[in-house]
């Protein structure tokens, strides 16, 4: 308790200089995306696309995490990169805090990718070759011309043409890999759900992981990327076993 009370209280007050980049970096994006929209679709550039999609770049497995839906989402995963970021930078310095944002992120988009992955196997194990390949190359409005198509057969050409073109934006994975670390470094410390009720943060980390895959086995609240916040949370931990180990901190 006594180690967040002296790193915490400096945190709150002011951003450290990572956070703060990263806050005013993510604020532009959204501005920007919503000024120019007219004009750039930056959702299509910048978010994270599967490796089959005619979108997908590597350059996006960096620039999803700035991108954001709207700005409810920029605001939560903003006040909790403030919130327990600060702190975290503070005790780690800004070289090692941003490497493992970094991290973080970048392998809650690669759990992402595998877990599409997995469900683009699963939805072509019902097709044929012949309608995953019209999946890829006739627009969608033209199946309905396709000779013998069952209507079983057109929902799953659906479903995967939805998957395959589906995008996952958000500093997600990086702030639950930092609510990860912080619930390792700091257990005991108090963390308030709904700013009323008083939970330790090892409880409220473990509470969250089991909610985000329990949503994410379930298909609840589709539209989530539930498994790229679990891969921030175990490409973090792992981060800090290994520091651990190394004697880092």
């Amino acid at each position: 308790m006594s180690g967040f009370q002296q790193y915490g209280r400096r945190g709150f007050m002011g951003m450290p200089p990572v956070v703060l980049n990263l806050i005013i970096i993510n604020v532009l994006f959204l501005v920007a995306t919503n000024i120019f929209q007219d004009k750039i679709n930056f959702y299509q550039i910048l978010a994270l696309f599967y490796i089959t999609s005619e979108n997908f770049g590597s350059w996006q497995f960096v620039s999803y995490m700035f991108m954001h839906g709207n700005f409810t989402h920029l605001l939560f995963n903003m006040f909790a990169l403030w919130m327990l970021g600060s702190v975290l930078e503070q005790v780690w310095g800004a070289k090692r805090f941003l490497t493992f944002y970094m991290v973080t992120g970048i392998g809650a988009g690669l759990v992402q990718l595998l877990v599409t992955f997995l469900r683009v196997q699963s939805i072509e194990g019902v097709l044929t070759p012949e309608q995953i390949n019209n999946v890829y190359t006739v627009a969608p409005e033209m199946w309905t011309r396709i000779n013998g198509l069952t209507q079983n057969s057109y929902d799953a050409m659906v479903s995967l043409y939805q998957v395959v073109n589906g995008s996952t934006v958000g500093a997600s994975g990086s702030v639950f890999g930092i609510l990860l670390a912080f619930g390792m470094l700091f257990p005991n410390t108090m963390l308030y759900v709904f700013f009323a009720i008083p939970v330790k943060a090892k409880y409220f980390v473990l509470i969250y992981g089991v909610a985000e895959l329990y949503f994410g086995v379930t298909g609840t609240q589709d539209g989530i990327a539930h498994f790229a916040h679990l891969g921030g949370m175990v490409f973090g931990f792992f981060m800090i076993k290994y520091w651990r180990k190394k004697g880092v901190y």
